[in-house]
């Protein structure tokens, strides 16, 4: 995963944090789950990078 993609899941997720307590603070039911669906994305595409991550550790392995 490139410096940039964690930088960018990163930021994501730390909006939908913050939707979701502005949300759930000033009792606004659809900024709080705009806040939870753009943490669920962030979360999604990290898992899928680090997946790939992964994959490419066990074909250097093989390689070495």
């Amino acid at each position: 995963m490139s410096f940039a993609d964690k930088v960018s899941n990163k930021a994501q997720e730390m909006l939908g944090k913050g939707k979701e307590k502005t949300g759930a603070a000033t009792d606004n039911e659809r900024l709080e789950a705009e806040g939870a669906t753009d943490r669920t994305e962030a979360n999604t595409k990290q898992a899928g990078e680090h997946v790939k991550d992964a994959g490419r550790d066990v074909r250097d392995a093989f390689k070495g």
